[in-house]
């Protein structure tokens, strides 16, 4: 792939969830443009992802569980301290049980909206406050599923269901992306997040293929997405070319959501 076309040279952005599928994407579509990247996940994932691919010194490794809420604003002070202030956020971090909704707990409910949602707002909130001198552009990760239900048709034995709670946390991410936009939008920071469409990962894909075939069914294009298709609707969200975008949810899925 090209060298990106938008401006995003030298600035300094944070990717959460940098080693995960579509992570690994976005992080080095940004690279590419000439952004200073912290590659953030759990245990030693980033340094890992960061090492097999060979991605230099403009990639830096980080370890942050946003589960653990406490460690947040603390993560954010360090990572301020030592590489400086963040010109962007991303989120991708989820949560799901892929349980039955009959099968579905109220903890169960409550501790993937607390990844999805609670920790999410708090990493936004801390982060912007990291932003506030300059400014800068958060986006977040929603899914179709905050959009439109899943058909449950897809979904036949042997693959899981794609839960209720999940889709509840990223409708509330839709929602969360537009409060916080305007609330920030005189402090010069943006507050978008992306939709995506089908994107299942290599494993699902080897794994699976009937339910790639009923996807790729279900889609207007005839196909499902590839990651490197969402690093560049992300790019555009943190660069300068989208500076008067705002609260807005891009959907990333092909037309999956227009029928």
């Amino acid at each position: 792939m090209s060298e990106s076309i938008f401006h995003l040279k030298d600035k300094h952005i944070w990717v959460i969830g940098g080693a995960g599928y579509l992570g690994q994407a976005i992080v080095q579509f940004l690279s590419r443009s000439g952004a200073r990247v912290l590659c953030v996940d759990l245990g030693n994932k980033a340094q890992e992802f960061i090492t097999t691919a060979n991605l230099g010194e403009k990639v830096v490794a980080a370890t942050l569980d946003i589960n653990d809420t406490g460690q947040i604003a603390q993560f954010i002070t360090e990572q301020e301290s030592s590489q400086g202030p963040p010109d962007g956020m991303v989120n991708l971090t989820f949560g799901s049980t892929t349980k039955r909704l009959e099968d579905l707990t109220d903890n169960d409910f409550d501790q993937v909206n607390h990844t999805a949602l609670t920790a999410t707002f708090i990493l936004s909130r801390e982060t912007a406050s990291a932003m506030k001198a300059g400014g800068g552009s958060i986006v977040l990760f929603s899914s179709m599923y905050g959009v439109v239900s899943p058909n449950d048709e897809l979904y036949a034995a042997p693959m899981q269901k794609n839960p209720l709670e999940y889709g509840v946390g990223k409708a509330g991410i839709i929602q969360m992306t537009k409060y916080l936009a305007v609330h920030w939008a005189k402090q010069k920071i943006r507050v978008n997040c992306i939709s995506p469409g089908p994107f299942p990962n290599p494993t699902v894909r080897q794994q699976h293929p009937d339910f790639i075939e009923r996807l790729e069914k279900k889609s207007p294009m005839g196909r499902i997405g590839l990651s490197e298709e969402i690093a560049g609707p992300v790019a555009f969200l943190l660069s300068d070319e989208a500076g008067y975008i705002t609260g807005h949810n891009l959907i990333v899925d092909g037309g999956w959501t227009v029928w």
